[in-house]
């Protein structure tokens, strides 16, 4: 196993989330945006083009060379054997499992705070989603969590470094040994973060990346990555993207198109370079913005991560009881802000057949109704930053007036 040599810098915070609604419009009116896409940065995008313009004047447009390229340098990454390039964060989740062998009976265990890909990509893979509350102080799944959710027909477990905070894996993977369960880790928001000084995808059985173009690691367009020590997952992997084909016209499984695109490898494989500066930034940010807003009445900023953890923040969520009247509020004075998620994944109207109601899962039910991501991305400069801070105390709700006062 490759180590990996890379600075652990304190935990703090970063990129990044599409607008949702008119509640993101102070990226139109001169405000705040929640991010900041690459086309801020006249730099940056010069650099991309020629990336573009090498690949189009290549004319090799799937897979090929400058993917290959991209999946070598992040394994080196990630700390790990192999890297699959594949179309989306969410076929990397689906194709990890096909990959290891999760039948149609079997059961995996999803927190339901989380994006509604994580239990898409278990039914894409023919198999039923065990969904799960989460612990209310980190908002993470725990050991404790999935063993009393254990049966006879769990085969897998999905631990979601969720906004770029890590999960405690370890006691997870120790209970998965014990059961002989496999474990697939969602990092799609955790790009750069560690565990125990590991980069995260490494650890469980497969890791899973997307690269949509907010994420902290984002193409121009979309992208995901499935990364594994396993070089038989591996090899299932690559023919399970491509038509299950081995070498040309040559089929060995029934399988689909889920190919990453080599002009989306060339931006990626550029910006990788750039990553754990943007991290570094994210982590800085986040810490000032969590330390400004301690105290702020009626607001909850997230939970610093523990000693042997990490948060690269792909979003900075905060929680409040009066989050709608919170984010009008902010909109106002020209902070934008976003949802994720509104509605917890085993209330969605997709997962009826589950049967679960409300009130099943509290935590996340809880969350659904309190959570708001405020802005904060790499290049948020000084100003932008007391700006949010000065709203968000000036917004705080009623309740809390007396202690606003000290800061509008």
């Amino acid at each position: 196993m490759r180590t990996v040599q890379r600075k652990l810098v304190h935990p703090g915070c970063g990129l990044n989330a599409m607008p949702n609604g008119d509640l993101a419009a102070g990226y139109r009116d001169g405000g705040v945006p929640l991010t900041r896409m690459d086309n801020a940065d006249p730099e940056l995008v010069e650099e991309l083009m020629r990336s573009v313009a090498r690949v189009a004047g290549s004319g090799a447009f799937t897979l090929g060379e400058e993917v290959e390229r991209f999946e070598l340098d992040f394994a080196a990454y990630t700390g790990t054997a192999f890297a699959v390039g594949v179309s989306s964060g969410t076929d990397a989740l689906a194709l990890a499992l096909q990959g290891l062998g999760v039948q149609p009976e079997d059961e995996v265990i999803v927190p339901a705070n989380s994006f509604v890909a994580t239990a898409e990509a278990v039914t894409l893979a023919g198999a039923r989603p065990r969904l799960v509350d989460v612990d209310p102080h980190s908002h993470l799944l725990t050991a404790e969590i999935v063993e009393r959710n254990l049966n006879r027909r769990t085969r897998c477990i999905i631990p979601v470094h969720l906004y770029g905070r890590t999960v405690d894996l370890e006691p997870i993977m120790a209970l998965a040994r014990r059961h002989g369960l496999a474990v697939v880790e969602d990092a799609c928001q955790a790009h750069g973060a560690l565990y125990r000084g590991r980069p995260v995808g490494a650890i469980g059985n497969a890791g899973c990346f997307s690269f949509y173009p907010t994420k902290n690691l984002g193409a121009w367009g979309n992208g995901g990555a499935v990364v594994t020590q396993d070089h038989k997952l591996a090899g299932r992997v690559r023919l399970l993207r491509s038509h299950g084909e081995e070498t040309r016209h040559r089929h060995r499984l029934c399988a689909g198109t889920s190919r990453l695109h080599a002009l989306q490898a060339a931006v990626l494989r550029m910006k990788l370079a750039r990553l754990e500066g943007w991290n570094h930034e994210r982590r800085r940010l986040g810490s000032a913005l969590r330390e400004a807003l301690q105290g702020c009445p009626g607001v909850e900023p997230p939970a610093a991560a523990p000693y042997d953890g990490d948060h690269v923040f792909h979003l900075f969520p905060v929680t409040s009881e009066s989050r709608d009247g919170l984010r009008a509020a902010l909109a106002s004075r020209g902070v934008a802000t976003a949802v994720h998620y509104p509605v917890p994944i085993h209330l969605q109207e997709a997962y009826c057949f589950l049967g679960m109601t409300p009130g099943g899962l509290p935590v996340a039910e809880r969350l659904a109704g309190q959570v708001c991501s405020l802005p904060l991305f790499p290049g948020m400069t000084d100003a932008e930053l007391e700006r949010v801070i000065e709203a968000v105390w000036a917004c705080a709700p009623a309740s809390g007036r007396a202690l606003v006062a000290g800061r509008t």
